[in-house]
């Protein structure tokens, strides 16, 4: 596809998707913010490391920050809708994570399809979870479906079904093998997965990979993988999961050294159990059109910054950035 054709595309992506997903899990898209004040715990902390951009507003005395994602912004916001058990919401999230070290897959911006809808108490379970995912990959299978339709160059390639296991399988399964060597095995083997359970540590001492301590249950979230033949190698479409109830939330806080954020606005509406019990995620829609459109770099499917070396490459192997 030449970059016009690829502009086209990627709307076609991005449209089918989220009217799909809308209608498959019952959520009404919302207008969300770019940036949130800093200090209220409302922006999404990641690992509980990165920085976010911070900047002063003398007009409003306040500091602001970009968000990161809006994982706890969403469930506040469902909170103010008071919306009822098996409705949500999704809307589409800017960020900037400038400590992200930029590369075929990774950017300085990020964009995806924050979702979140309300539990009832019951529904968080495993199984909830699992019924979910199997929603969501079926979302994406349709997309795949309708533009290899649409251009007739692309074959479809993702498997009829998720395969799921938890990242205690993968320690047992793979031993002496790191995370990313674990997941790139059993991503190669099935095609597409659902790492079940990020953030505790395993058996081996060590988390699978990191997660902030403040919005997903730890025994109740995971990441959706896909193999990406174009790349051969996996890539990550989604990091979910069913949210802390006030047990959960007091438990990692303390495993994670942040017992001191429990007096923040947002953590103290979990801990009262004032906001509702809720299940979210985010679904990169970059690396969506990436994947879906068989493209390369996700330069080729949005705008961003990228080190002259690389810029020199993707010129040189003919990959058409966009700018």
């Amino acid at each position: 596809m030449n970059v016009q054709e690829t502009e086209h595309a990627i709307k076609l992506v991005k449209d089918t998707f989220q009217l799909q997903l809308s209608a498959m899990l019952r959520l009404r898209r919302v207008t969300a913010p770019l940036f949130v004040e800093s200090g209220t715990g409302l922006n999404d902390d990641l690992t509980g490391v990165e920085q976010p951009v911070r900047f002063y507003v003398p007009a409003l005395g306040k500091h602001c920050e970009i968000v990161h994602s809006l994982a706890k912004w969403k469930r506040m916001k469902l909170w103010h809708m008071n919306a009822p058990a098996g409705y949500g919401i999704y809307t589409d999230m800017n960020a900037l994570r400038t400590f992200e070290t930029p590369d075929d897959i990774h950017s300085l911006y990020v964009d995806q399809w924050d979702w979140e809808k309300v539990l009832t108490r019951s529904d968080r379970t495993p199984e909830y979870l699992y019924t979910t995912v199997r929603q969501i990959y079926n979302v994406l299978l349709n997309t795949e479906f309708i533009v290899c339709e649409h251009y007739a160059g692309l074959k479809p390639f993702l498997p009829k079904a998720i395969h799921f296991v938890t990242s205690e399988e993968l320690v047992q399964r793979y031993p002496g093998k790191t995370a990313k060597e674990r997941e790139e095995a059993v991503c190669r083997e099935y095609g597409a997965v659902f790492i079940h359970g990020i953030g505790a540590p395993l058996s081996d001492g060590k988390p699978h990979d990191s997660r902030a301590s403040d919005y997903d249950d730890w025994t109740l979230n995971g990441d959706i993988l896909v193999w990406y033949p174009v790349l051969d190698k996996p890539i990550e479409l989604s990091s979910m999961g069913i949210r802390v109830d006030a047990q959960s939330m007091q438990h990692q806080l303390e495993q994670a050294g942040h017992s001191g954020w429990a007096e923040l606005e947002y953590h103290s509406l979990v801990l009262n159990n004032t906001l509702p019990l809720t299940i979210g995620g985010g679904i990169g829609q970059s690396r969506l059109c990436m994947v879906l459109l068989h493209k390369r770099h996700i330069g080729e499917v949005q705008v961003s910054e990228w080190s002259d070396e690389t810029v020199a490459l993707c010129r040189k192997e003919e990959i058409l950035l966009l700018q």
